[in-house]
């Protein structure tokens, strides 16, 4: 006896509809389902935030320009070809291209609507700021070392830094920096999700709230989120508070206040770009369970843009050395202008 099996299209399986239109969202590959895209939902509710974006624009506008001003300067000047303009010129260029990877891509998202991101895309977003944001820190670090020489060390500074070993470390960053971001990439590229449009509470492409909106394991990227603070800011403020520690006690040996009262302008302007950097970034994360959600992502976009703006009016005018060399470039273009 012949059984026959008859199809009827009232009784198509709820689940197989499912996973066919998840089929057709989804880029499949093996059992990882990317996003089709991530809708960044961050500053919702905030009234009058039109203005904010506008005065982030401002502050893209003097970032370019004070940091662009600050590497033209170091690039001109001979006098200021030595290892230590080497890192201030390093974190200048990060400076430029940490504004550039957030800002505009802040303004296209809110100002202008476009907060559907593609996966790809916001993926590149994310890790160039942790990259830029990573090699910011360890720069401010290098150039803690650079003092802690100068001062502890001041008859060997010559010997112990030079462009050489100053190329070294710099490229020692980098390469920390990309190691890191490279890492993370790769077991992000590995978390599966299950919505085709993901929302995340930020306002940008922010690594926690993408990895815990997954839907398989994701305890490599939690690893790597707990890991990346750990390097990427704790590392640099030990050594940091470190070689201050090790001033500090070097100055109270010097008997001359002249000396001492030289030595600490030196540092002045480095341990405002490290209050700047790092305090805010700090209480922010420390006080993220109880302060509001609006409040803290309109704190760390403050904190990623405004260093970038601060760091070289600080140097311009509080490092006599560079204003000297401003001054001498300032009187130079002068006295070569056409006089009619």
């Amino acid at each position: 006896m012949t059984k026959h099996t008859y199809f009827c299209p009232d009784r198509i399986n709820t689940r197989s509809v499912i996973e066919l239109t998840m089929n057709q969202d989804f880029s499949e590959n093996r059992n990882i389902s990317t996003p089709s895209y991530f809708y960044i939902s961050g500053f919702s509710g905030i009234p009058h935030m039109r203005y904010y974006y506008i005065f982030l624009l401002f502050v893209y506008i003097i970032s370019l320009l004070g940091n662009s001003c600050l590497m033209f300067v170091i690039i001109i000047d001979r006098n200021l070809h030595t290892p230590k303009y080497m890192s201030v010129f390093n974190l200048s260029l990060t400076d430029i291209c940490e504004s550039t990877a957030v800002i505009p891509q802040l303004l296209d998202t809110f100002l202008f609507g476009n907060q559907l991101i593609p996966y790809g895309l916001c993926l590149s977003n994310m890790f160039s700021n942790i990259l830029f944001f990573a090699v910011q820190s360890l720069t401010l670090a290098v150039l803690s070392y650079d003092r802690l020489v100068a001062i502890c060390l001041p008859l060997r500074y010559h010997m112990i830094v030079t462009h050489r070993s100053m190329l070294v470390i710099i490229s020692s960053s980098w390469t920390l920096a990309m190691l890191l971001t490279i890492t993370g990439a790769i077991f992000m590229s590995r978390l599966s999700f299950c919505r085709v449009i993901v929302t995340v509470n930020s306002f940008y492409c922010d690594h926690g709230p993408i990895y815990r909106s997954a839907c398989n394991n994701n305890f490599p990227s939690s690893v790597i989120a707990s890991l990346f603070p750990a390097i990427i800011l704790g590392f640099p403020v030990f050594f940091i508070i470190f070689s201050y520690t090790c001033i500090a006690v070097t100055l109270f040996r010097i008997t001359t206040p002249q000396d001492r009262q030289r030595a600490t302008k030196t540092c002045t302007a480095h341990l405002i770009l490290v209050a700047i950097f790092y305090v805010p970034i700090t209480f922010t994360y420390a006080l993220s369970s109880i302060i509001n959600t609006n409040t803290r992502i309109i704190n760390l976009s403050l904190t990623t843009v405004l260093p970038p703006m601060l760091n070289p009016i600080i140097y311009t005018f509080m490092t006599e050395e560079f204003m000297v060399s401003v001054k001498r470039l300032l009187k130079r273009r002068i006295t070569f202008l056409p006089w009619k």
